[in-house]
């Protein structure tokens, strides 16, 4: 694939022609929220193609988003299905990306649909690392595609990319641009923390400097505290950095929120951020900040800048309050606490505590590394061994 900057400046130019393509695969309940956050933006610019197995259900839920839409007077933006494309098939997933040329590409595809994970993991081993080569098997086969067809898209992925990103990176494979989630879930929690403890009612004019890996994104919004890692977070009002005690601002950051699916409408207006982020960057040349797991292939999720430099567009790590070997770190400690020793080499590393730990829980033993020619054979054990248990249906 082209690099980043190449086919951001290819993009520059559809959206100054205001011809604008996103392409969601997979439309579960975070591509449909997308979908809906998408025309809700009312601008005609904005094109959209869903993509997936099954034609008939993804009208479906097409045809009640249009109508919802047009209701609220805010669709102006084509919707176009493209089903019959089966997400082991990567020939099928090249011929859609081929077709319709996107901009963007939203993978929001899962390898074993209608569960959160976390249902199982957290209560059992508190890390949800395990669950990395379910989160990795349909995002490789979309970037492998992405590849062949040498997308100009900007790849966004939806699942776990604190992990899977590197991963791909690490095994020489094309890799999604940008992760969604995670991170992004928790930043919105801190600045209503901040707000309530200034006693300010402009929550948006509160900013977050923050770095952590996924397993921070679960114990800070479940629990409310680190798990006794020093996490690099700094916090401003209007522009003005604010002296707070970091504590008060996890604790309060444990708030309620639904377990169930719709949970995703955090993921998917993640991925509407990151779609307006470049848009607004673009047409505006003003810098936007988003936070984004896996960035550049980084293990762990940190603050990202996209914007312009040397005249051309760009997305880099922000590092002008914090630098990156020390985002880094806290980013890997954060990791090993979510079951993810490391990613090298085109291999995942599993830590002996979960190893353990899953061992006592589910009585079974995953394996220390798990190669890339090995993510589907993984990803199946993980499937009859635990998940299959757990729900009952083995």
């Amino acid at each position: 694939m082209k690099t980043l900057q190449e086919r951001l400046r290819i993009v520059e130019k559809h959206i100054h022609e205001g011809n604008i393509k996103v392409m969601i695969i997979g439309l579960g309940s975070v591509g449909t929220y997308l979908l809906d956050y998408l025309i809700s933006k009312n601008d005609p610019a904005v094109s959209i193609v869903a993509v997936g197995r099954d034609e008939e259900k993804m009208r479906t839920k097409v045809n009640i988003t249009r109508v919802a839409g047009l209701i609220r007077g805010v669709n102006k933006s084509r919707i176009d299905v493209e089903g019959g494309v089966d997400l082991t098939n990567i020939d099928a997933i090249q011929s859609a990306v081929e077709k319709y040329q996107p901009d963007f590409i939203v993978n929001s595809s899962r390898a074993y649909p209608g569960l959160k994970y976390g249902s199982i993991s957290w209560a059992n081993v508190r890390a949800y690392g395990i669950w990395s080569p379910l989160a990795i098997c349909f995002t490789k086969n979309v970037m492998e595609a992405c590849d062949r067809a040498d997308t100009n898209a900007i790849v966004i992925n939806t699942s776990y990319s604190d992990a899977v990103i590197p991963w791909l990176k690490s095994a020489g494979k094309a890799y999604p641009d940008f992760g969604s989630g995670n991170l992004n879930h928790l930043v919105p929690r801190m600045k209503f923390a901040v707000a309530e403890m200034l006693g300010v009612d402009d929550f948006w004019n509160v900013d977050i400097m923050f770095a952590a890996g996924h397993f921070h994104d679960v114990c800070i919004s479940k629990e409310g505290h680190t798990e006794g890692v020093k996490l690099p977070l700094k916090v401003y009002y209007r522009d003005q950095e604010q002296d707070l005690p970091h504590e008060k601002i996890y604790s309060a950051c444990r708030i309620a929120m639904p377990v169930d699916q719709t949970r995703n409408m955090m993921n998917a207006s993640s991925n509407a951020q990151i779609i307006t982020a470049v848009i607004e960057a673009i047409r505006t040349r003003k810098s936007q900040r988003v936070f984004s797991p896996g960035f550049g292939g980084n293990i762990g999720g940190y603050p990202v800048l996209i914007g312009y430099r040397d005249g051309q567009p760009d997305a880099w790590i922000d590092e002008s309050v914090f630098c990156f070997e020390e985002m880094n770190q806290a980013d890997r400690a954060s990791m090993a606490l979510d079951g993810v020793e490391d990613v090298v080499n085109g291999r995942l590393i599993y830590t002996d505590a979960l190893i353990e730990k899953a061992q006592k829980a589910f009585g079974t033993r995953l394996p220390k590394t798990v190669d890339f020619e090995d993510i589907e054979n993984t990803a199946r054990f993980i499937i009859d061994e635990i998940i299959l248990p757990q729900t009952g249906k083995k």
